[in-house]
């Protein structure tokens, strides 16, 4: 059985664990424990599955939560937690507290839309239906237990542990936590990365944090990979190149993208492009309204986030703020050049798969990928070049342009990683590496190894593992409970992934065959596989 108050300090890794979402780790000490995010798990349908399932400890454990920042595979499930019985507060900076007062309540109406159109569903095909995650309802009642705290200054977060924050350089609002908790042998520092940005970004100073911690928890989804270095001036006259090409196809530019950052810093460059006249002033729609409020948000801390001289990219007369269902419904008209932006920026849900569903088809239209699509992610697909994607349960071919920029990342890559952590030295405990597939841990190990680092204290923590921080290193807890999916499906393909592209592969072959008499003779070929399991 798991000490519930240990000596030593323990952590748990729940999430983001050999895969980049559902960020939560529970952390142990001799006083109590709390939690650090507590996100959705996003991409293959095994995965997301854990978000309707129980959490892997007892929610009215902990006494506090500390937030890196707003993405919701950082917060994503903090509604659930108080749902299932969590009575802390949240702590976090003050433009996380303002994002979650939007971001989470819109996160609960996708739970209950997407539940009640997968019902409809179910229940056309016999199937027992299912309750949402939570409501939007549950949402808004966590707000009044978000505390929002100063950068920079040490904070009590719970009895025995302090906190402070420190500019992470990700999204808005967004940190790296320290954490000083009580240990065996005195006071235990522990420094989470959180999501860290790559530097030069418009509205943020570059990633910032303590040093000599003793135990660091970093985060490595480029951690194997190196981009050419992109300034600000070079970032848009990419995006100007790809927005001129894909106007001169005739249709309409749709643009997945995160409602929180990647939304701010397109509307930034479009401003900037369409004044200098680089790109003619065509129509923009911004089509979520998360986005939308997220925008005001960033009008609100503007004098805080800000670069000086920077202009006020986001009341531009071509610049249209779409927030009913009716104002987006009339954007299906649309069939010549607009800039389309919606939410989410994986295509997992939102407005993003209506405007797909209709344009994926259309030889003129082009979709412009800005940002990291997960395994298994319709984005994913589309970037990955399939020939046909199911959306709302319909097949639509894809006949549009898919293109994809890779200058708008909010994550360092490998190179300002390891800066980042070199930075923090010495260590004296030891690294996880959390919050990267395992060939970009596997990666950023060895370079850090390289670097002169004891591989033997740098960690690559599974789902659901637990390790004791001692004053010799990180052990590996013996296991009460088995991982809630196992180690080797996390962020990777599932069978769902295999059914639909074997279903999408059947009706292709179906399709190109030369006559009736070809198309029965598979299909009856088909039938005995499954008849007989041979």
């Amino acid at each position: 059985m798991t000490d519930t108050h240990p000596s030593d300090p323990t952590i748990s890794f729940h999430g983001a664990a050999g895969g980049v979402t559902g960020s939560c780790f529970l952390i142990r000490h001799a006083m109590g424990s709390l939690l650090l995010d507590c996100g959705l798990f996003q991409g293959p349908k095994t995965e997301q599955e854990l978000n309707y399932r129980d959490f892997a400890f007892d929610v009215t454990e902990p006494a506090a939560l500390v937030l890196t920042h707003a993405h919701i595979d950082h917060s994503g499930l903090i509604p659930k937690l108080y749902r299932h019985g969590f009575q802390g507060p949240v702590v976090t900076t003050h433009g996380t507290a303002d994002l979650l007062t939007f971001m989470l309540p819109d996160s609960g109406h996708i739970q209950e839309t997407e539940v009640r159109y997968l019902n409809q569903r179910n229940r056309q095909r016999g199937r027992r239906e299912v309750e949402p995650i939570y409501s939007r309802r549950d949402a808004e009642r966590c707000l009044s237990h978000i505390r929002a705290v100063d950068r920079d200054v040490w904070v009590d977060v719970a009895p025995g542990v302090r906190a402070r924050f420190w500019d992470a350089g990700h999204i808005l609002g967004s940190a790296s936590v320290e954490l000083e908790l009580p240990g065996a042998d005195g006071p235990v520092r522990m420094v989470f990365s959180g999501d860290l940005g790559p530097g030069d970004k418009p509205f943020h100073p570059d990633p910032n944090g303590p040093a000599r911690p003793d135990w660091l928890v970093v985060e490595s989804t480029y951690g194997g990979r190196e981009r050419p270095v992109i300034d600000a001036t070079s970032r848009r006259l990419i995006l100007a190149e790809e927005l001129r090409a894909a106007l001169k196809r005739g249709g309409p530019v749709v643009i997945p993208a995160f409602a929180v950052e990647r939304t701010q810093e397109l509307l930034y460059d479009l401003d900037l492009l369409f004044d200098s006249k680089e790109l003619p002033a065509v129509e923009v729609f911004l089509d979520s309204p998360l986005a939308v409020n997220v925008t005001r948000i960033f009008d609100k801390h503007l004098p805080d986030v800000n670069q000086p001289g920077t202009p006020a990219p986001f009341s531009r007369r071509n610049l249209h703020l779409i927030e009913e269902v009716e104002a987006s419904k009339r954007l299906n008209r649309l069939t010549g050049n607009a800039i389309i932006i919606a939410a989410s920026g994986m295509c997992e849900a939102g407005r993003i798969r209506h405007h797909l569903k209709n344009h994926l088809w259309r030889n003129s239209a082009t979709v412009l990928l800005v940002g990291y699509q997960a395994p298994a992610t319709l984005g994913r697909l589309l970037q990955d070049g399939v020939s046909r994607v199911r959306i709302h349960g319909e097949e639509v071919e894809v006949r549009a342009t898919i293109r994809t920029i890779d200058a708008y990342s909010g994550h360092a890559d490998r190179a300002a990683l390891m800066h980042w952590i070199l930075a923090r030295l010495p260590v004296a405990g030891g690294i996880f590496l959390v919050h990267g597939e395992d060939q970009e841990r596997v990666a950023l190990r060895a370079s850090l190894i390289e670097a002169g680092l004891d591989g033997n204290k740098i960690h690559l923590p599974g789902l659901d593992e637990a390790w004791s921080l001692t004053p010799r290193g990180a052990k590996p807890m013996t296991p009460t409970h088995p991982p809630r999916i196992d180690k080797a499906a996390v962020a990777k393909p599932d069978w769902h992934n295999d059914y639909a592209a074997t279903v999408l592969a059947l009706a292709d072959n179906v399709r190109k065959m030369r006559d009736d008499k070809q198309r029965a003779a598979l299909l009856a070929k088909v039938r005995a596989v499954l008849e007989t399991g041979e």
